[in-house]
């Protein structure tokens, strides 16, 4: 079922500055990488912090359709309990189906994911997510040895999927485009360590959203996956990366505080002076979208970074600046940029060069 809404509450000018702190919900990106880790681990798992929205609920109902799963909510906290399935997918009914709903995320992570087992298992959603591409997706699974069956509209869901009645021993490879979504190149890596020969993916072009393949090769770390990454370069074409086979181990994973919502807290400060604290988000974060505060800083805001939290202090002008955002296309995009922008008292015309991300035709990072 959807995730109810929170009642509705007053929303009231400040009078003044801003002095706070906060402490957000946890990250949808993280929280669905680390879902899908801990479903095909052995053993239980326990993702602290996870975040209950729409986008979450509907990867972990469908990871427990596909994967046959254990997966139970701590009673008052954010904990969710996995037991995950040791890589060994089962059998599908004739009639098993993953409902993605709205959730772009959720369908391109789990295609390759579904690719490891017999099937068939059909994989669909919501009619506009049935209008977003998924062509770079059931190729790069069909190259793997699955069959993927397209139900409507070439490219696009529902498809059904069974995967290779005999998987090849030695490691597999796959290439992908780089300018496609970076899902679907995180939903190959995550099912790298379940291939009996492991998986080597490497891109063509230009690779967008960095920050959220990083993330996911992170995330798969911490649940003892070892994954080798060759053309580290930004952007490099050919940038490549070798899976081992040998799957997940349980692990309790803390969620970090979601950095794309924390940028409107962070443009608060800076629009209204004075300052705001972003607790559980600091030097070591997963997340590239933190680098707004590096907007911020450059705009003439004071920014602190601590080891578990960062703060942004405006205590006098801001000024325009020239912004690349490529990197961070589930952040401040640039309608959330420009009404910071409109801040600046002089400088430069604050250009904004924003990320690649597709809304219309999916998400390429999150």
């Amino acid at each position: 079922m959807p995730v109810p809404p929170p009642p509705a509450q007053p929303v009231i000018p400040l009078p003044g500055e801003v002095d706070a702190t906060v402490r957000l919900p946890g990250s949808k990106s993280l929280t669905n990488r680390a879902f899908v880790c801990a479903a095909l681990a052995e053993g239980e798992s326990v993702v602290q912090g996870a975040l209950a929205a729409d986008d979450t609920v509907a990867m972990a109902v469908g990871l427990r359709i596909a994967l046959d799963i254990g997966l139970r909510d701590a009673p008052g906290s954010d904990d969710v309990h996995i037991t995950g399935c040791g890589g060994r997918l089962p059998e599908a009914g004739p009639d098993t189906t993953v409902d993605a709903r709205l959730s772009g995320t959720t369908s391109r992570f789990l295609l390759p994911l579904l690719a490891l087992g017999p099937g068939p298992t059909r994989l669909d959603g919501a009619p506009s997510l049935r209008s977003r591409p998924m062509a770079d997706g059931i190729a790069a699974v069909r190259r793997l040895g699955a069959d993927v069956e397209e139900e409507g509209e070439p490219g696009h869901l529902p498809v059904v999927v069974r995967g290779p009645a005999d998987p090849p021993p030695g490691e597999l490879a796959v290439e992908v485009a780089g300018d496609a979504s970076s899902q679907f190149l995180s939903g190959l890596l995550m099912s790298g360590p379940v291939w009996p020969g492991g998986l080597r993916v490497t891109t063509t072009g230009a690779l967008v959203s960095r920050p959220y393949v990083d993330m996911t090769v992170a995330v798969m770390r911490a649940f003892g996956a070892s994954i080798t990454i060759s053309g580290t370069a930004h952007g490099a074409d050919g940038a490549g990366w070798s899976v081992a086979p040998g799957g997940y181990r349980a692990a309790t994973y803390p969620v970090e505080p979601d950095a794309s919502a924390a940028s409107y807290f962070f443009a608060a400060a800076a629009i209204c002076g004075g300052r705001v604290t972003v607790e559980g988000l600091g030097k070591g974060s997963l997340q590239g979208d933190l680098a707004f505060v590096d907007v911020l800083e450059r705009m003439g805001c004071r920014v602190y970074r601590g080891a578990d939290a960062t703060t942004v202090e405006r205590t006098g002008e801001l000024v325009g600046v020239d912004v690349d955002m490529s990197d961070l296309s589930d952040g401040p995009d640039p309608r959330r940029g420009g009404r910071v922008r409109r801040f600046a008292d002089h400088g430069a015309g604050h250009r904004l060069h924003p990320g690649q991300g597709d809304r219309s035709g999916g998400q390429r990072g999150a």
